[in-house]
């Protein structure tokens, strides 16, 4: 290895999703083959750079991986300055300082979601070099009009609803689909729009029950008996929406250390008292209109399998725009998606920051002109 060539990390962190092996490929043979680097694997996200677990990542290597789903180099959702390590809580930030310095690494990737953007740049903050490459089936990332997985679990979604149809149909029930998505409904506004959903409830638009009601029972007037209604998995009532927003207020009011912990912890379990809203939601719909309804929870057949022509696409132009970056020293960025480029935005213009469905959007005034029903 010559004195100039480049030793570079890459890791993967967060949940799995289709396209995370082409951004590796993508990444890695636009490094070694056109700017001449070397590639080692952390393995298993953060907490493989933690306990510095690699694997040489070479040509050979990065053969036969761009059709695969999830992630060859494995994953975790550690968060670098709060690791559980021996049944304690670490900041593992000097750590992995030290354990780049070890390995001789002049640049790391990390490729992820929300969660591996903060992680990278607390990094950067402690003086690595660090490229982070936009991940997750959500859409939620900032400053990128998408993220690779995004398009492969939409296309899921969208088939599950076509095929929801038709039982639907065939017994006159009310299917309650949930698709993923916490804080951002881009996936189930989507899928619902491509699976033509009769009702479409996101986080962003706190829905009425008397009004999704309503909508079912107007269909019914018309002679359609059953309903397809998509929801994503953080969609909220106007009632529990009202309470996670004074949950969260608490938080941002909070002022030191104790009364912030305290606060989180009031607003996570805010949060999991609206588990499972899909299912009361079936129960309450079923009482109001007196159609049988059922749920079914996509879960994680939509961020599994074989990533689409776009994610594959996306991931490969990301991932060799990431190395290009690297080639020049231009660290501290996410490698966002805008228009056909491939762009590079700040680290603390991108961590923290949640990518949400404007209630401007076009797919939102597209799906109101065609009758869907959005709980408001």
């Amino acid at each position: 290895m010559s004195q100039a060539t480049k030793r570079v990390g890459i890791l993967t962190a967060g949940g799995d999703s289709p396209g995370l092996n082409a951004a590796i490929r993508g990444f890695g043979k636009a490094a070694i083959g056109h700017h001449g680097m070397e590639l080692i694997g952390f393995r298993d996200g953060i907490r493989g750079l933690a306990e510095n677990r690699t694997i040489a990542l070479d040509s050979a290597a990065l053969s036969g991986i761009l059709t695969v789903g999830g992630t060859v180099l494995g994953t975790s959702r550690d968060k670098v300055h709060r690791m559980l390590v021996d049944g304690e809580i670490r900041d593992m930030i000097p750590t992995v300082v030290e354990n780049c310095e070890k390995q001789g690494i002049d640049a790391l990737v990390c490729i992820g979601g929300g969660g591996t953007a903060k992680n990278a740049n607390r990094l950067a903050k402690a003086g690595l070099n660090v490229i982070h490459l936009p991940k997750t089936i959500d859409n939620d990332i900032a400053h990128t009009d998408t993220s690779f997985g995004f398009s492969t679990a939409l296309g899921i979604a969208t088939e599950a609803i076509d095929r929801l149809h038709s039982t639907a149909h065939s017994h006159h029930r009310i299917i309650v689909v949930e698709i993923m998505g916490h804080r951002a409904g881009w996936l189930a506004l989507g899928a619902g729009i491509a699976g033509g959903a009769d009702i479409i409830l996101l986080p962003e638009i706190p829905y009425s029950i008397d009004s999704v009601v309503t909508s079912i029972e107007e269909r019914a007037r018309r002679g359609h008996m059953f309903s397809v209604v998509a929801i994503a998995e953080g969609a909220l009532d106007r009632h529990d929406s009202e309470e996670l927003a004074a949950a969260e207020a608490l938080v941002s009011a909070a002022n030191d250390p104790a009364a912030k912990a305290a606060a989180k912890k009031h607003r996570a379990a805010v949060i999991a008292s609206h588990r499972g809203n899909a299912f009361k939601l079936a129960e309450i719909l079923e009482k109001a209109t007196g159609l049988e309804a059922r749920v079914t929870v996509l879960g994680y057949v939509q961020r599994g399998g074989t990533p689409d022509a776009n994610d594959r696409l996306l991931g490969t132009l990301l991932g060799g725009a990431g190395a290009d970056l690297v080639a020049e020293g231009h660290y501290g960025v996410t490698v966002a998606s805008q228009g056909q480029a491939a762009v590079p935005v700040p680290l603390s213009k991108v961590a923290g920051h949640l990518k949400t469905v404007p209630l401007d959007h076009p797919w939102i005034e597209a799906a109101r002109h065609v009758g869907t029903g959005l709980g408001d």
